[in-house]
């Protein structure tokens, strides 16, 4: 293994330099990078109230971040039945998504070594993390997203001057347009490119620091591309190399079961996709049937001890009612992180007196036709 960062192709083992501008390795598949060795509390940048704080841990020195001040969200306890989880509420990063953590530190490389325009596929928060990303390094941005993309994701990813292209079909369709598309504009997939993980596994660097240096037990994460889900345990297994935790969190994953393969996967006890039947979800942020990182996810999974949930929209629903009940406006797709609270407790997964964390990971306001429905008749 080289000595220095690189990428890495993780089922070849085929390695390349991390100034090469690509997104994929030679053999068409994602690229993580080579472990790094994670860094301690000393090496925190207090001085700093961002994401950036942690930038000690990049694999490389990114000289003019291009920030808007992502990260550093609160954690708030709350009491949820038995057990006392505490909420992320990564829906105060700049355009109310934690995806704004990966887009700030992957556009910031990508300016870094010299890319000016970069294309984008995303159903709607990735597109809009992209496109102020963006607006903010100088970055002309493209973004395809899904026919069916709700009206006020499209309008704010407008918003930040990118250009937005309408794809008909399923989510699935968009990412087929962007690979096509991808030779004539920098394709900076959310859901491809490892330094977008690079900025989500600052996440799991804030929770230990929120934590007073010390790692939860349990993290439940909404996933469909599974970046929240890498992120968190590249973070933690640098931090474990590092000596600053003595295990790392058990990592639960969160899907609709109307659009769950990676539960489906996982409980069928395999590294490669098990079909299951698809349809539409009001947890549409996470409904992504093929995700390209999928053998990595079920790694995590399984190296940290972790499981899945698969949630009716019924339950999903629920759990938005019942997070507003206690103050918090959370989207569909959030909610279901929620839902899987009760049931994971049920089976015994986890247990009051454990610190168990919750990442949600968008706001309501993202939502706003289907929060305006659910809520209607409410009590004024």
């Amino acid at each position: 293994m080289p000595n220095t960062p690189h990428y890495i192709d993780p089922r070849t083992g085929r390695t390349h330099g991390l100034l090469e501008r690509r997104w994929r390795s030679d053999d068409g598949h994602p690229m993580m990078i080579t472990p790094l060795p994670g860094i301690s509390r000393d090496d925190i940048d207090t001085r700093v109230r961002s994401l950036w704080r942690y930038r000690a841990a990049l694999p490389v020195a990114i000289e003019q971040p291009a920030s808007l001040g992502e990260g550093c969200t609160p954690l708030v306890q709350k009491r949820w039945g038995g057990l006392e989880p505490f909420f992320k509420l990564e829906w105060f990063n700049p355009t109310c998504s934690f995806k704004d953590r990966g887009a700030a530190v992957m556009m910031s490389f990508l300016r870094q070594i010299g890319v000016d325009a970069v294309l984008e596929d995303s159903s709607g928060n990735g597109g809009a993390a992209i496109a102020a990303s963006g607006a903010a390094a100088g970055l002309r941005v493209k973004v395809l997203a899904p026919a069916y993309t709700p009206a006020p994701k499209v309008a704010q990813i407008r918003a930040f001057g990118a250009e937005v292209q309408l794809v008909p079909g399923p989510r699935e369709a968009s990412e087929e347009e962007a690979v096509r598309q991808s030779n004539e504009i920098f394709y900076a997939s959310h859901n491809w490119h490892p330094f977008f993980l690079q900025g989500t596994k600052t996440l799991a660097y804030e929770l230990w620091e929120d934590l007073g240096f010390e790692a939860p037990d349990n993290v439940i994460i909404p996933a469909g591309a599974g970046s929240n889900v890498l992120g968190c345990h590249i973070g933690f297994q640098e931090l474990l190399a590092a000596g600053q935790i003595r295990r790392l969190p058990r990592i639960f994953v969160a899907q609709p079961l109307n659009c769950s393969p990676i539960d489906a996967s996982f409980t069928a006890g395999v590294e490669t996709l098990v079909e299951r039947a698809v349809a539409p979800t009001i947890a549409e942020g996470t409904a992504i049937k093929r995700p390209v990182r999928l053998r990595e996810i079920l790694q995590a999974l399984r190296e940290t001890r972790g499981g899945t949930v698969a949630l009716t929209e019924e339950q999903i629903a629920a759990a938005v009612r019942r997070l507003a009940a206690t103050g918090l406006y959370a989207e569909p797709t959030s909610s279901s992180a929620a839902a899987a609270i009760e049931l994971l407790e049920q089976r015994g997964e986890i247990r009051a007196g454990e610190k168990t964390v919750v990442l949600l990971t968008g706001t309501g306001l993202k939502s706003t036709q289907f929060m305006t429905e659910l809520f209607a008749g409410a009590a004024g």
